[in-house]
């Protein structure tokens, strides 16, 4: 069966979320089908300003557990 799994976070904390995903990979029986990320535009603090806080990051996994 096909299985979604989520992963998000913020570009400040990639080398985090790097190893949260493959920890999971390591640990999981999953047969991996893909994995898909996307990167949101930075956004600033407050209108107006040339402060920007990190962008957010999802990754998507798409797997098979079990027997195909």
């Amino acid at each position: 069966m096909q299985q979604v799994k989520l992963f998000k976070s913020v570009e400040t904390e990639l080398n985090s979320l790097e190893d949260e995903i493959n920890k999971w990979l390591a640990t999981s029986k999953a047969r991996i089908l893909s994995i898909t990320g996307n990167i949101a535009p930075q956004s600033s603090i407050k209108p107006m300003e040339d402060r920007f806080t990190g962008s957010d990051v999802l990754v998507v996994v798409l797997y098979e557990v079990g027997d195909a």
